[in-house]
């Protein structure tokens, strides 16, 4: 007999029991890491039991002032943490080879918390950073690793798979916001998650991938969107629902690096976002590997190699330009 499909039973596949009081019972999930030497967690909302993992290089060479890069993890908007083991492990070594600081955020999950939920962590997140950078110039309040380390001006917004969504939506809720004296000057898109009713062609091809099934993604979506709404929502779909505000904010994003894989049936929307934001007046730079999959990365040294490299390149151009659109 032919093996059925890893699709056939999304709930199965993704090692989840929907309990009756909306709530998910979570049967296998990564191992959360403390914090290291070299690491820290400081609370955010402690009403949301959020909080923010500092990573810094190990070797930081005298008087140096690093970006900050600030990162949301994946897990389709209901798995995982800033403290589970791939994502501190790859914030680790993205410290060390970017030369970076990075601020992992913890952000509530669904379907107990649908969104907006983690946008509006993510946001908080931003505004947290802020409000450090103006201790720093006021000699007010200042977190000590970022105080004297840090350059404000030169801030990066990172995420993988949902944590790739929340780059883009958290941008539209923070673009026309005050920031100084942090200046975002890049944003940074890896294998994000969106969706819509109708499949793509990716979709289609890859249905029954070993990592992102499209009944897995269907079911992720209908765990992790407002009540009521479709696949079809502007959180899922800008493609389709964004309507004349949001198209002006995003022609005020910065430049934004979308990166994916031509094995990962999300690559299509990847791609239709990437264009959307281009037909705004986006500066958009894009690398699609047509040899990967969804989050391989984080199981592939080579691949995450490759995209370090990538990441790095983007933050040297965009810290380099001058003249930056952006106003955020």
């Amino acid at each position: 007999m032919e093996a059925p499909p890893p699709s056939s039973d999304p709930y199965k596949f993704l090692n989840i029991t929907l309990n009756s009081d909306g709530s998910l019972t979570r049967h296998r999930e990564f191992p959360k890491l403390p914090p290291t030497e070299h690491s820290k967690d400081i609370p955010l909302n402690q009403t949301n039991n959020t909080f923010i993992r500092i990573f810094k290089p190990r070797n930081i060479p005298p008087e140096s002032k690093l970006p900050i890069l600030v990162y949301f993890h994946g897990g389709g908007f209901i798995l995982y943490s800033a403290a589970s083991a791939p994502f501190h492990e790859s914030c680790t070594k993205m410290a060390d080879r970017l030369q970076t600081i990075i601020l992992s955020v913890e952000y509530r999950l669904s379907p107990e918390h649908r969104l907006p939920a983690a946008y509006e962590d993510a946001v908080e997140a931003v505004l947290w950073l802020r409000d450090q950078a103006r201790g720093a110039t006021n000699g007010g309040d200042c977190d000590t690793w970022l105080k004297d380390g840090v350059d404000f001006s030169k801030c990066f917004v990172m995420g993988s798979s949902s944590g790739g969504n929340i780059v883009y939506n958290v941008a539209l809720r923070v673009v026309d916001t005050d920031l100084s004296p942090v200046k975002i000057q890049g944003l940074i898109m890896n294998q994000a998650f969106f969706g819509g009713v109708e499949p793509s062609d990716s979709e289609s091809r890859l249905k029954d991938d070993k990592i992102c099934p499209l009944p897995a993604t269907h079911l992720l979506w209908s765990l992790c969107l407002p009540d009521g709404v479709d696949r079809d929502h502007v959180y899922s779909n800008p493609i389709k629902s964004s309507g004349p505000q949001e198209k002006d904010k995003m022609g005020r994003f910065p430049s934004t690096l979308i990166n994916g894989y031509g094995g990962d049936p999300l690559v299509d929307r990847q791609r239709h976002v990437a264009d959307m934001l281009k037909a705004r007046g986006v500066h958009v730079q894009t690398r699609f590997d047509e040899d990967g999959f969804h989050a391989c990365e984080l199981f592939d040294g080579n691949k995450a190699k490759a995209l370090y490299e990538t990441v790095e390149a983007f933050i040297k151009s965009c810290c380099s330009s001058t003249g930056s659109s952006s106003n955020m």
